[in-house]
């Protein structure tokens, strides 16, 4: 069976039941939208960087979630409406992508899209 595509406006919806899935989100990508994370464990997370911002604070989950072991990636604010995970999905360029993603084959500056159905491709 393919990897579950979860697409929730919020990371917050993740449920425990959600572990090893594809996390579709149109959440920033800060710290405690880590811990949302961290706790259902998907096997991707995919947030909006929202401008990044000051200290680096939009994307400043996908260092935690390496240090927890789990892969996670964001989309420019530029190419995806922050809040619609539809949006991350549809429109969504890869901006950042921790070490983990990296070894999923996530690829910043290429569309998210392709690379979320040949990584479900290749975990089926």
């Amino acid at each position: 069976p393919m990897v579950a595509l979860r697409i929730v406006d919020s990371i917050t919806q993740l449920q425990p039941a959600d572990a090893g899935c594809i996390a579709l989100s149109g959440s920033h990508g800060g710290a405690s939208s880590a811990r949302y994370a961290m706790a259902a464990r998907p096997l991707l997370s995919v947030f909006n960087d929202a401008g990044v911002g000051k200290d680096d604070a939009g994307i400043a989950g996908l260092a935690m979630l390496q240090a927890a072991g789990l892969a996670a990636c964001t989309v420019s604010h530029t190419s995806a409406r922050i809040g619609q995970a539809d949006s991350t999905l549809a429109d969504g360029v890869v901006s950042h992508a921790n070490l983990a993603a990296r070894t999923l084959g996530i690829e910043p500056g290429l569309a998210l899209k392709p690379q979320i159905e040949q990584l479900q491709r290749r975990h089926a």
